[in-house]
């Protein structure tokens, strides 16, 4: 990415763009480069072009007019991915890494109108604004939701057992005066030093009164009735309980 020139009718754009900022876990082979629609490009390979209508000058980074801001490269490339998961899971984490805030989509969101998914992409952001670092997270929320559970607390600042500050996805102060945490591990936490990493942050966050227990996004995409009737067991109150 470091050594592709482009001109002024053509910048990086989309996840490569978010790469350049900072973005991490979100990397792709193909470089992305927004072009005015109007303009002609002979195909590179590696290179995926994204034509749009929107003024480029507008789009452009002010320290590197060759780059995209990070907010409309990542919410033109969730516009138009394929996969609607993949397309809200990056906005969650341009946030979650502290590239941008949920204001600053949310401003340009409307200054992208229109745009495919907006609607999703506002209710994404409202519940980010409500405490949820990923989309792991919004999907525990809406679980709950949908299974009549109490909502968890987000993003909880613990001590582990050496005195380090963690932060954990989701929390419920049971009725019997325990905690039950639940974190939520995307792929990225499958790879074995994350994995390991995991395992020592769960062992080091669980205490007497204090139980972790860990789920994945595919079971909450796939299969969350199976992980809200496990919460049920393990305590977590439903709603309309006293």
């Amino acid at each position: 990415m470091g050594v592709l020139h482009c001109g002024p009718g053509a910048m990086l754009g989309g996840l490569t763009a978010a790469a350049v900022h900072g973005l991490r876990h979100w990397e792709r082979p193909d470089v992305c480069v927004i072009v005015a629609n109007d303009d002609s490009f002979e195909r590179v390979e590696g290179v995926t072009t994204f034509r749009t209508r929107r003024s480029l000058a507008a789009l452009r980074s002010e320290g590197d007019p060759s780059l995209c801001r990070i907010e409309p490269a990542v919410l033109l490339w969730a516009a138009h991915e394929r996969h609607p998961r993949s397309a809200m899971g990056v906005l969650a984490a341009t946030i979650q890494q502290r590239l941008t805030t949920v204001e600053q989509l949310e401003s340009w969101l409307a200054a992208l109108k229109p745009l495919r998914r907006a609607p999703q992409m506002r209710e994404l952001l409202r519940d980010v604004a409500g405490g949820s670092q990923s989309v792991g997270e919004v999907d525990v929320v809406r679980l709950c939701r949908d299974a009549g559970l109490c909502p968890p607390v987000r993003q909880v600042k613990r001590r582990d057992s050496a005195g380090r500050a963690r932060f954990t996805d989701c929390e419920w102060d049971l009725p019997d005066g325990r905690t039950l945490v639940l974190e939520v591990d995307g792929a990225f936490h499958l790879e074995v030093q994350h994995y390991q990493l995991d395992v020592r942050r769960q062992r080091s966050l669980t205490t007497p009164t204090r139980t972790v227990v860990r789920c994945t996004t595919e079971e909450l995409r796939r299969e969350p009735w199976v992980v809200a009737a496990d919460l049920r067991a393990l305590g977590v109150p439903l709603l309309t309980s006293p």
